[in-house]
């Protein structure tokens, strides 16, 4: 976004009131104390579960395909669990929004900060392999209390909301990359830089191969090998998972992978999703399940999980 983009003197036609009185909601419930919020999002979950019917459904096809051996009573379970992960989520990204991460120092468990330490030594750079777990923008803006780091970033569709989110981020991070700038991502990794990278979710066939899953042939993409292999950065997996029973967040950074990446891009791609399925695993309901992940199929003429035509 450029700096016109940004600049807050730009919306204030009346197109983006709503979108002011939105933004005033979510500051009020950002300064909420932790135990009403995780409430409100319990509830707002609750409520999302029976009013968005499709993502429902979404979520209810994607657990089906993953874990086929799950009876019926407890995968609705996890559905339910899902929805109420994902909306406290939500809430917990207004937290990472508006206020500094120092107010949950003392709630937040870091595992594994040695391994980015030896992969920093190198001097190539730190690809964080992340996933797209409900706890994605708190988690980032967490990691920032240990080191300092840079962020992939995909913008909204509402200008205001997405002038407000880049810079809520820019005063986190290093520096906010959009996802399709790829040179500015090979220069900060050039320059021994954390860049935050997450690669599971459906973006069609381009840059792409079909690889299992949770043994399902799904389209992922191999532009974490490339980006590895063009700059010889390490690729560290991080997960990170809030503590339901005795409060906070436990976050992860595993040792940095080797021989990747290889010369099969099939296998390396089939790799990485093992090491996401093995992390899901750890709290499987704080993953997001409503994204359309077996949208593309193999055959470009099949009919996918969903009912649809293949892209």
């Amino acid at each position: 976004m450029t700096a016109r983009d940004l600049d807050y003197r730009h919306y204030f036609g009346v197109r983006y009131w709503p979108t002011w009185i939105l933004l005033g909601i979510c500051k009020l419930v950002s300064i909420l104390p932790l135990r009403i919020q995780y409430t409100l999002g319990s509830i707002t979950g609750a409520l999302a579960y029976r009013v968005l019917k499709r993502r429902r459904h979404i979520t209810e096809i994607n657990l089906a395909a993953c874990f086929p051996e799950m009876d019926g009573h407890a995968r609705q379970q996890l559905v339910r669990q899902s929805f109420r992960s994902n909306a406290i989520g939500l809430i917990e990204a207004l937290r990472s929004w508006y206020a500094s991460p120092s107010l949950l120092e003392k709630q937040v468990r870091f595992h594994g900060l040695e391994h980015l330490d030896q992969a920093l030594e190198r001097g190539k750079g730190v690809i964080l392999l992340g996933g797209h777990y409900s706890t994605l923008d708190l988690a980032g803006s967490l990691t920032t209390l240990v080191f300092e780091a840079d962020v992939m970033h995909r913008g909204h569709s509402n200008p205001l909301f997405n002038a407000f989110m880049t810079r809520s981020r820019q005063r986190l991070y290093g520096a906010v990359i959009s996802k399709d700038n790829v040179r500015q991502m090979l220069r900060r990794l050039r320059q021994n830089r954390i860049v935050w990278y997450a690669t599971d979710q459906d973006y069609g066939r381009n840059n792409t191969v079909f690889v299992p899953f949770f043994g399902v042939p799904c389209s992922t993409l191999v532009s974490t090998m490339k980006l590895a292999k063009a700059s010889g950065a390490a690729v560290i997996p991080f997960s990170h998972f809030r503590r339901d029973k005795s409060g906070g967040y436990d976050i992860y950074f595993e040792e940095a992978l080797t021989d990747f990446p290889g010369e099969d891009l099939h296998h390396d791609a089939e790799r990485l999703n093992k090491i996401l399925e093995a992390n899901i695993l750890k709290a499987p309901e704080q993953y997001l399940w409503m994204h359309r992940r077996f949208k593309t199929c193999p055959d470009p003429d099949a009919i996918n999980l969903y009912g649809q035509r293949s892209k």
